[in-house]
Parts: structure tokens; C-alpha cells; sequence
């Protein structure tokens, strides 16, 4: 492996010769990519889609300080900054590319010396636990994390197994050293989170325990089992928060030595016999249902297992992800596609224990049968690119998130399918009820069959009308600004998630149903004003906004975006939207101004979610909502453009670097977005079974799907400079079509580009080449 590729790469691979990890598509994975800025990653140890997520943690920042919010928490949504010089210890939960936070459960962390319970600040880590340390000891790749904390001299090793932690810290020689396991960590932490922590010293190389967190997640049961390679010398803890009542426990000495530890803010830790063998394994497995869940999954997942083992196995677990695809381009360029393909396989994540068990919503425990349980569902971002993404290459694991999905509304007090699904609990962040649209686009792909389960759950939720407007938007066709502040994009969002509802009840061959919901499928047109040609909120006696700004954010009825952007949010009815912008000319003049204009910094300079590195000119490709709109021009005469500017965003917003995302990845709906689009096509509509074709961005791709067939991608010749498709074949047939079927994908075959410096003009213009909408204008 050349200096380079090492620099670009940043990775080693215990147990493995150079030589293999060169062959491997692991080889190409950055987990370091997005770590800082927006981008929210975490550079961690974890298993495809595993609950447990092992990473380091760099600061403490507290979401809130006596209810003020604390404005840098929002940089340590996923524990980490690259720019930090310290880690405070590693933790087993976390959250991957998101705008909010939670998790970080159950941090350890290694040390030599005197004994601290605090971590000590950043500036000062001396006073602490926390420990400095150097980005040249650190070493990532999927499955396995190594860096070395200097102020201690101990090396940490991480992997990881879908619901346990191992950790592998090696001692310097002749030093007894301890471990930290603090029970009041946490991130997007404050004071009172932790509700109550429980630990128990089972012998001297088992502990067993919980904690019960109000967070994101309201209500986090987390229960976890914990073993050591070699045994505990003597323990001891503090409770930085004293019970004003103790009963009778007050007749024992609690704080050294007793196997029973519980309180609100317990802090503890293990001596060990490191002078004599500095080598400790600590395996930490968790479970939402019980200690003796948490056990189970110890066993079941390691037991006999050394580290290197298991640092192999979750390799394997990861080559046999990624290598579904072979791509041919530059070294930055494979690091940039298998990376986001990584991403897209980290959450969501299994939620349930090896015998089936899990906490569900209701807080009951319940046996999947026939499924596995799934949760971090944040479906107001993932419906877009990521599920799609899913039932094209793990149709299995989403029709088991759809199921998931199907238990959460049966087991919800308000029959509602999720809308952002975090460890068992529902914790309504976003709008829409976006959760339909992924039922509806697995089942319109063949991915899952029970249409009248999914349909009666669709049903119940758009029709909750305590939620967020439902009430008003079924009686007068939208929300109310004077109802809600985000009127107008909601009105947008529920008319799609009705069209999901329409495709569905027209599969279950419900006419009465499927009647209902095209009509309010249809609702987005109250809210254009066709005088400026833009959506805009009104209000409950039918006015338009006035004084309305069509490029600010804040105060114009729209939630992380405005109606420059949002006013393309019609997927399912294209030519409709396009009458109410003005007809077609005006339409692409609209789109061709949102990519080329500059947007004044007044606009995002106060928004978390927004930063210039996420704009092309005022299309804001860093925040879900704009996701679909190059591949807009495919309904015009001029779909040449989508090729255009697809590669534009493609190059702008994805590098292989510390910064290399515009935008928080979301769950992975950023770099799904990236894998549809160099592959040359997007579900612009979910719950169709078309892909709106643009252009593949790299030479070759294959890909091998769920049932072994293969869909070859090429491209020759493609480049910044030809960027344009001159022409396409499909298995050796002439394919003039601006859209591709998910049945014609699944057949497998050959997908031929003929790429040129300028385009051809004359492709995909009958109207029989344009996909799909669900009329063909307001008046036709």
C-alpha cells in the first residue's frame, strides 16, 4: 500500500496482511469522512445495521445548562470532532449524521494512576479521566477502531458485534491500571438525564446493570452485561447525587467493595492486575429488555471468541455488505462510493435481543416472530434515497423494517406508524408521516406483501387530527398558518404521503380508499399562489401569507427549508406542479435560477442546518427536501440539464475528506442520495417503480443483486468534460426513456452511456419517455 493510499485511507487492519486488505472493499471505507463540521459521523466500531455503534467520545458538551440551550452541543451529535485533542472515553450508542442527539450509553474508559471520576475538561484533562491523544495513532475501518491515549500510555482497540461492545486496552508495562465506567454520560446530555443507573458485581469478572435515560428517546432502557479477560482486584464507586433517602442501606459501607450499586449519577471503577498482565478484554453487551437479555447476547455473540477473532468476523460481516458492488475509478473516488455505502448500512439498527425479544413502544416486552426488530427510523430524511436504497440491495432488511415499522403504529396508543423511531420510543421530530411512503415503495417493488396490514396502518395514521394540523389540512385541504409554523411544508409533505396512501389502497383493491386519498394527493394546490408562481401558507380564512419571502427560512411556514425549495416538492405530480409555476418555460427557468443564484448568507447564517459548503447557488443539497429536484428537468424539454448539475453536486458535495459531506448524512439518506445518482438514476418518487434517469459519474459499476443476477453500469469515457449522455442502450436495445423500472433493474443486464462534451437535446422529449405523474396538468 503506496504513502497515498495510506494518507487517504487513514486505516490498519489487525489480524490481516496487507496484501488481503488491498483485494477487500473495506480498503476503501473513510469512516473519518464527516466526523467534523456537519457531517456528524462517528469514526467508530460497529457491524452492519448493529445496535451497538463503539466510539469515542471528545467533549461533554451539555445539550442544556438549567434549560438554556448550549449552542456547540449540536456539534457533538455523534460524540465526536476531529478537531478535538482529547477523548473522554468510549461509548456504545450513537447516533450517525443527524441534526439532534441522544445515546452515548455506558462510557468506559481506561487509565493508569490516581483514580478521578470526572472527565475533566478539554483544556485541562488532567483533572480528569479523559486522556490527550494524536490523529496518527488513530486507525478506522469498519468494524475496528484503534488509537492510543497518551497521557496514559495505553493503546485501545474497539470491534464490535451487532449488540456487543469489545474493547482491547493494553496496559504499560509494570503500571496497575483501572477502568472508568461512568452511568452519567451521555450526549445531548443535562442535568437529571439519567433517571436511574443500577450495577451489580455478579464475581469478579461479570457485572450487570442498566440505566433509564429522558432524552431524545423519552424513555432509553438500556441494560447491559459486562465481562473481563482477567479479574477485578477491588472496585468502588461514587453517587455524585446524593438520595435524601437511603432506607436501610445505610448499615452498609456502599462506595468500596459492594456488589450493589445504584443511584441517579453512579460513577465507577475496576482495579486490575495490568503490572503482571496488561492486556484487558472487556466485552460489553446490551439489551432494551433485560440483564439476563443483556447476558444472552454476551454469550451468544462472543463467547469463545479472542479480539482478533472478532475483529476478523466483523470485517467478514462487512466485506459481505459491500461487496455487492465493483466500481472502477480513482482511489478518492472508491473511498467516496464504498464510504457512503457504509454509511448506508449503519443505521437503522436491530433492536432486539438473539432469542427475538424487544422493548417495544408500548414499553411491553415482545417476541418478533418471523422479523427482526429494527428502530432509528428518521424517515422525514431516509424515505428519500436511503429505504429505496434498501429494497434495491437488501430487500430482506427493509421488509423486516417495514414490519417493524407495521408493530410500532399496532403497538402506539395513537395508532401511528413512526416518524422518527429511536430505541423503542417514538420521538416525533419532523413533520410528515413519511413512514407510509416507505410501506408504500416496498410494496409497490415486490419487497413486502401484506398490503392490507400496511394499508389499514396508513389509514390510521393520516388520520390522527391531534397531529400537527391533520384535523384542519382533512377539512380544508391544507394547514393553517395560524395552526401551525410550518404550514405550508407540511400541506406538501401530507399530499405526497396521501399519494403513497392512494398507491397502496389501488394494490389492496380498495377504490373507495384509493378515491379518497387521490383527492387529498391533490391538496398541494392549495397552497400555490400562482400570481408569483411559488407554495405559500395561508391561513384558516383561505389568505395568502402577505409580506412573504420566498428565500427566508424562518417565519414563512416552512420547517428547514424555504419555498424556493420546497415549491418543488410535488414528486408525484410533476406536470400538475409545473402548471402552477407558470407552465413548462417558466418552470425551468425557476430551476435553472435555484442552481445559479446566490443566496445571502442573512438566509442560513443562523441555521444549524444550513452552511454555504451546502449550497449550490440557493439549492440546498445539505438538507433532505431539495434532494429530488435536479432530476426535475427529466419532465421538460430539457432534461440534458439534470446531467449537468448532477455532477456539479456530485463533486462539490462529496470528497474524501474530514468536511467531505455538505450536510449531516442523516441516517445515510446523503450518501444514498450519492450511490442512486453515480449509478445514474434516483427514486424522485417513492412508491413508484421508477428511477428517474441522469448520468452514471464513474466508468464502470456492477452490481450483484439480492438473487445473484448482475446490472452492469458503463460509462466510457466519463468525466467533468462528458458529462453528457449522447445515447443509451439497455441489454443492446436503444432506451430513450428519461426513467428506469425497478422490474427492469431486477432483471439485471447491461446499462450502456454514450457520454459526450455537449448534450444531446433530443432524447426523452415524447411524452411517453417521461415518468411518472399523477395527472398530466391542473386542467388536463
Amino acid at each position: 500500500m503506496n504513502n497515498m493510499k495510506k494518507k487517504v485511507l487513514m486505516m490498519t487492519m489487525a489480524a490481516a496482511t496487507l496484501s488481503a486488505i488491498a483485494q477487500q472493499p473495506v480498503d476503501y471505507v473513510n469512516p473519518i469522512i464527516g466526523t467534523n463540521g456537519m457531517g456528524h459521523t462517528f469514526p467508530g466500531a460497529c457491524t452492519p445495521f448493529g445496535w451497538v455503534q463503539l466510539s469515542p467520545d471528545t467533549d461533554t458538551i451539555p445539550h442544556n445548562v438549567n434549560g438554556a440551550y448550549q449552542k456547540n452541543a449540536y456539534e457533538y451529535c455523534a460524540g465526536y470532532q476531529y478537531r478535538d485533542k482529547t477523548i473522554v472515553g468510549f461509548s456504545h450508542t450513537h447516533l450517525s449524521g443527524t441534526g439532534h442527539s441522544d445515546l452515548g450509553d455506558i462510557l468506559l474508559m481506561p487509565a493508569v494512576g490516581d483514580v478521578k471520576l470526572n472527565p475533566g475538561r478539554a483544556n485541562h484533562p488532567e483533572e480528569g479521566y479523559r486522556s490527550r491523544f494524536d490523529h496518527a495513532t488513530e486507525k478506522a475501518v469498519p468494524g475496528y477502531y484503534e488509537v492510543m491515549l497518551d497521557d496514559y500510555g495505553i493503546k485501545a482497540q474497539l470491534t464490535a458485534t451487532q449488540r456487543t461492545g469489545v474493547h482491547k486496552y493494553t496496559f504499560p508495562k509494570g503500571k496497575d491500571g483501572h477502568l472508568i465506567l461512568d452511568l452519567v454520560h451521555g450526549i445531548y446530555n443535562y442535568d437529571g438525564k439519567v433517571l436511574w443507573a443500577n450495577l451489580r458485581v455478579e464475581n469478579d469478572t461479570l457485572l450487570t446493570g442498566y440505566r433509564i435515560t429522558n432524552g431524545w428517546a423519552r424513555t432509553n432502557y438500556t441494560y447491559f452485561a459486562i465481562s473481563f479477560s482477567q479479574p477485578v482486584r477491588d472496585y468502588g464507586y461514587k453517587d455524585k447525587e446524593k438520595s435524601l433517602y437511603n432506607g436501610f442501606w445505610r448499615r452498609f459501607s456502599l462506595e468500596k467493595n459492594f456488589p450493589e450499586i445504584t443511584g441517579r449519577k453512579i460513577v465507577a471503577y475496576f482495579n486490575f492486575d495490568t503490572a503482571n498482565n496488561p492486556e484487558l478484554v472487556v466485552k460489553v453487551a446490551l439489551s432494551a429488555v433485560s440483564t439476563e437479555g443483556a447476558v444472552k447476547n454476551l454469550r451468544a455473540e462472543t463467547s469463545g471468541k479472542n479480539f482478533e477473532q472478532l475483529v476478523e468476523a466483523a470485517r467478514t460481516d462487512w466485506n459481505n455488505e459491500l461487496d455487492h458492488f465493483e466500481i472502477e475509478g480513482t482511489p478518492d473516488q472508491k473511498a467516496m462510493f464504498y464510504t457512503s455505502l457504509y454509511h448506508t448500512m449503519i443505521n437503522p439498527s436491530v433492536y432486539m435481543d438473539v432469542d427475538g425479544c424487544y422493548r417495544g413502544l408500548d414499553h411491553n416486552i415482545h417476541r418478533a416472530e418471523g422479523f427482526t426488530n429494527y428502530t432509528i427510523f428518521s424517515l422525514w430524511d431516509t424515505y428519500r434515497a436511503e429505504h429505496p436504497f434498501l429494497n434495491l440491495v437488501k430487500p430482506g432488511r427493509n421488509a423486516d423494517m417495514v414490519e417493524s415499522m407495521i408493530k410500532h403504529e399496532q403497538q402506539s396508543v395513537h395508532g401511528m406508524l413512526p416518524v422518527w423511531s429511536l430505541m423503542g420510543n417514538e420521538n416525533w421530530c419532523m413533520s410528515g408521516y413519511h413512514a407510509v411512503s416507505v410501506l408504500a415503495d416496498a410494496i409497490a417493488k415486490g419487497v413486502f406483501s401484506n398490503v392490507d396490514e400496511a394499508l389499514a396502518a396508513m389509514v390510521s395514521t393520516s388520520t390522527v387530527p391531534y397531529y400537527e394540523g391533520v384535523a384542519d389540512y382533512m377539512k380544508l385541504g391544507y394547514i393553517p398558518l395560524d395552526k401551525s409554523g410550518t404550514a405550508a411544508s407540511s400541506t406538501l409533505e401530507y399530499a405526497y404521503d396521501d399519494w403513497t396512501i392512494y398507491q397502496t389502497a389501488l394494490k389492496a383493491g380498495n377504490k373507495e380508499i384509493a378515491e379518497a386519498y387521490r383527492k387529498r394527493a391533490l391538496n398541494y394546490r392549495t397552497i400555490y399562489d400562482t400570481s408569483i408562481g411559488f407554495a405559500r401558507p395561508r391561513y384558516s380564512d383561505g389568505s395568502f401569507k402577505k409580506e412573504f419571502d420566498v428565500l427566508q427560512t424562518y417565519g414563512e411556514g416552512f420547517i428547514e427549508g424555504n419555498s424556493w425549495n420546497f415549491s418543488f416538492h410535488v414528486p408525484h405530480d410533476v406536470f400538475g406542479m409545473i402548471d402552477l409555476m407558470g407552465g413548462e418555460r417558466t418552470f425551468v427557468q425557476k430551476l435553472d435560477e435555484l442552481f445559479s443564484m446566490h443566496l445571502p448568507e442573512k438566509y442560513y447564517e443562523h441555521n444549524e442546518d444550513i452552511t454555504e459548503e451546502c449550497l449550490v447557488g440557493g439549492y440546498v443539497h445539505g438538507n433532505e427536501p431539495s434532494h429530488h429536484v435536479p432530476y426535475l428537468y427529466a419532465w421538460t424539454s430539457q432534461p440534458w440539464k439534470t446531467q449537468y448539475w448532477l455532477r456539479e453536486i456530485l463533486n462539490k458535495m462529496y470528497k474524501n475528506d474530514i468536511n467531505g459531506l455538505g450536510g449531516n448524512d442523516d441516517c445515510g439518506q446523503m450518501s444514498a442520495w450519492y450511490l442512486f445518482s453515480v449509478m445514474g438514476f434516483y427514486p424522485v418518487c417513492p412508491g413508484t417503480d421508477q428511477y428517474v434517469l441522469g448520468a452514471p459519474y464513474l466508468p464502470y459499476l456492477k452490481l450483484t443483486l439480492p438473487d445473484g443476477k448482475t446490472l452492469e453500469i458503463k460509462a466510457p469515457g466519463v468525466s467533468d468534460k462528458k458529462r453528457y449522455v449522447q445515447s443509451l442502450k439497455l441489454n443492446g436495445k436503444v432506451y430513450d426513456k428519461m426513467y428506469i423500472t425497478h422490474e427492469d433493474i431486477l432483471k439485471g443486464g447491461v446499462l450502456e452511456f454514450k457520454m459526450g462534451a455537449s448534450p444531446n437535446k433530443r432524447r426523452g422529449l415524447s411524452p411517453e419517455d417521461k415518468p411518472y405523474s399523477l395527472t398530466n396538468g391542473i386542467n388536463k
